[in-house]
């Protein structure tokens, strides 16, 4: 009887659960039209096939966040007055191929953070993405800094998520907007000022001319300073990218120099198709360096959904060992050193 009772408690907060995750959406619409605020459930699921030779053969993969991350999160906002919202993010990322946690033992890896929103601005406190990844993340290559097609994601190293971090985010004046996080140390490293590091971002957009630049430098175990910037114009239908990067430091070490130009052109509002290059001295290795070669086509099915294909050759020189990797995708290692890297990936991404 005691075992037919958990039974019954277990299928009742199953059912409970599932009717709550049924009705989150007429619970945010409601409550947003009452003014009380909401809460919005919300995930992207990202699905690749990777056939990748690192010279030593070609090997086949399931891949999950080539292009975005799989993630599944709660986003939430609740009036304050005077034009000001509390605002927070709750978000984890996973395997799309077999339900693993993206990171053992951390629930929300990805962002887990609250703050307040308003026409002077936002501030956020907790875990949450670094500014140096948010014009990482788009407006830098054509690619996206997603897929095994993006250079500038192979050939460069950030820090692409802050623990213990403050941030202000301006809003836009005049076309110039900007970030600063400053990320509190971990306890656990104990060896410091109390400063995990700090991270700034700073834009400027005039009609279809975008400027960028970001700068991070972490302390610690695994000290990280990278640098990012480039411009974005468009012109009918194609837009064009220019970039470069920097980075000393991290685990396992980098310490290079680059740059990234990519082009897109759209054959429609639903159809794209985007060519690269991008070069890195590798400063580990005497001489060595690395020159990618890149091409992509997308199309979204629907709002939601979106196929994608890319295709790259790394040319690794000097004893070199850059690979092609994705967003949450390790890369295979190169056979020897200096190896180049022949790649193509089939993928989808559903948004909800």
């Amino acid at each position: 009887m005691a075992q037919v009772a958990t039974w019954r408690r277990r299928l009742v907060w199953c059912v409970g659960g599932a009717a709550l995750l049924c009705c989150a959406p007429s619970l945010a619409a409601q409550s947003a039209s009452t003014g009380t605020g909401s809460v919005t459930l919300y995930g992207v699921l990202d699905t690749s096939l990777e056939i990748t030779d690192p010279g030593s053969g070609w090997t086949p993969r399931l891949d999950s966040g080539a292009y975005r991350g799989s993630r599944i999160g709660l986003r939430g906002s609740e009036p304050l007055g005077a034009g000001t919202d509390l605002v927070f993010t709750l978000e984890n990322g996973f395997s799309s191929t077999d339900g693993s946690l993206q990171s053992p033992g951390l629930l929300f890896n990805r962002q887990a953070w609250v703050g307040a929103r308003g026409a002077w601005g936002e501030m956020r406190f907790g875990r949450q993405y670094s500014p140096i990844y948010i014009p990482f993340k788009g407006d830098l290559d054509a690619f996206g800094a997603g897929t095994i097609a993006s250079g500038l994601n192979n050939l460069s190293k950030i820090t692409p998520y802050a623990s213990n971090a403050i941030t202000y985010l301006s809003p836009v004046v005049g076309g110039f907007s900007g970030t600063v996080m400053m990320a509190t140390r971990d306890p656990a490293e104990s060896d410091g000022n109390g400063i995990d590091g700090y991270y700034v971002t700073a834009s400027y957009q005039i009609d279809e001319l975008r400027l960028l630049y970001a700068r991070q430098q972490t302390h610690g175990a695994g000290a990280l300073r990278a640098n990012l910037g480039g411009a974005t114009y468009a012109v009918n239908k194609v837009r064009v990218w220019l970039a470069f990067f920097n980075g000393d430091g991290g685990m396992p070490l980098y310490h290079g120099a680059g740059g990234a130009l990519s082009a897109q052109y759209s054959f429609s509002s639903a159809t794209r198709a985007s060519v690269g290059y991008a070069h890195v001295r590798d400063f580990t290795g005497a001489g060595a360096s690395a020159d990618q070669f890149s091409l992509a086509f997308e199309h979204n099915f629907s709002a939601t959904l979106l196929f994608y294909f890319s295709a790259a050759y790394l040319s690794n020189h000097d004893g070199a060992g850059f690979t092609l990797r994705g967003v949450n995708v390790t890369g295979l290692p190169v056979a020897y050193p200096g190896a180049p890297v022949a790649g193509v990936q089939f993928g989808v991404v559903e948004r909800f």
